[in-house]
């Protein structure tokens, strides 16, 4: 496997390999000098760490070693098994820390000033920080709230599991998108699908984006099947439907795409061109964790704040915040100790830090003073 070399990434980000990280060699970007404060930098789904590319060199400016991976079963990254009978334990949140603190150790960084999430990276980003403060001495999560460590026995999966059936039995079907995520198909629907990957990323993108109309976001009332299913179908999906049937219907006109700024054509070629080598099963994995009971050893911290300094930065249009009632308000008050701000873009969606580069570098740089 090559560096990332491509037209679209900033001249001064650097691409590498760096062998024996907890059994990968991971791929990395990053931005700044050796040596200064560490900024881990910690992407979601379906994303990469070229999703950071409009941040890390005015975070570089600040005087940051800008550290960007591609995380386990994700873009470069190679070393984990891309089957769908793979064995979901080095997917589980416990080793997903651990792949960062063997990757800062093989750079020699005892500890990082901030650890930064953006969607499934949140809680990696948050559970850093929960299970080591020591190493991740402050922590910022991005469109993805945290509600505290999993109660013993209670947790996200199991809400979705129980809700299933009254999703299914609505007037109008629907099914939560964590739950097809975790079918055996879905890797192999999303590869095939029939717009092609990258018109797939581009509806994609643009349906969580704060450029979609109905991104008019609102608090939902609880955990039933009727606030659910108030959502967008990209969160809950039409029972029938596959998740490119899912966004075809909300393909953006070519007059959108060729006036969509914060994400050009170019740049959407990336994702399609790596994820159409990768394939989706490594980050669908990290989704099958949350109903296999994988996870569980995290419930050994149920009750335990983030006791670092703790902000969140999210899109004021991006539905994933309220996804989870209540979660947003916990996150200031029981999960964390030392909260240091709630922040929502205005005009932004799910992808806040490429939506909103400049806004979202000048929340980052108040918090890391």
């Amino acid at each position: 496997m090559d560096p990332l070399r491509h037209p679209t990434l900033p001249e001064g980000i650097r691409s590498r390999f760096v062998e024996d990280i907890n059994g990968l060699t991971m791929h990395l970007l990053e931005a700044g000098e050796a040596g200064r404060p560490a900024l881990l930098l910690l992407h979601g789904f379906p994303e990469l760490a070229y999703s950071w590319r409009k941040v890390m060199l005015p975070l570089a400016e600040m005087g940051f070693h800008v550290i960007a991976p591609d995380q386990r079963g994700y873009g470069r990254t190679t070393g984990w098994d891309d089957s769908y009978d793979a064995d979901l334990r080095p997917f589980a949140m416990l080793n997903l820390i651990r792949d960062q603190l063997a990757l800062l150790g093989a750079l020699g960084i005892e500890h990082v000033h901030a650890v930064i999430g953006h969607d499934f990276g949140s809680p990696v980003a948050a559970h850093c920080a929960l299970v080591r403060p020591d190493v991740f001495r402050r922590v910022a999560l991005m469109s993805a709230p945290h509600a505290g460590a999993p109660r013993i026995g209670d947790h996200r999966s199991a809400a979705v599991t129980r809700v299933s059936p009254a999703l299914a039995a609505l007037p109008r079907p629907r099914k939560h998108y964590h739950w097809h995520y975790a079918q055996r198909g879905a890797n192999g629907e999303l590869m095939a699908c029939p717009q092609g990957l990258h018109a797939f990323f581009r509806a994609y993108y643009h349906h969580k984006s704060g450029d979609w109309a109905g991104n008019d976001v609102h608090p939902l009332k609880g955990w039933t099947a009727e606030e659910l299913a108030k959502l967008p179908t990209y969160y809950v999906m039409d029972l029938a439907e596959t998740m490119p049937e899912t966004v075809a219907h909300e393909m953006p006109s070519p007059a959108q795409i060729a006036a969509c700024a914060w994400m050009t054509e170019a740049e959407m070629a990336v994702y399609a061109q790596e994820y159409g080598r990768s394939g989706f099963q490594g980050g669908l994995n990290w989704y099958r964790t949350r109903f296999t009971g994988t996870n569980m050893e995290m419930e050994a911290f149920a009750g335990r704040r983030i006791d670092v300094p703790a902000t969140f930065i999210g899109g004021a249009r991006d539905w994933g915040i309220h996804q989870g009632p209540g979660a947003l308000e916990a996150m200031a008050t029981t999960a964390t100790s030392d909260w240091r701000g709630t922040h929502l873009v205005p005009g932004a969606g799910h992808w806040v830090q490429q939506e909103k580069p400049e806004e979202t570098v000048a929340l980052l740089r108040d918090f890391l003073r």
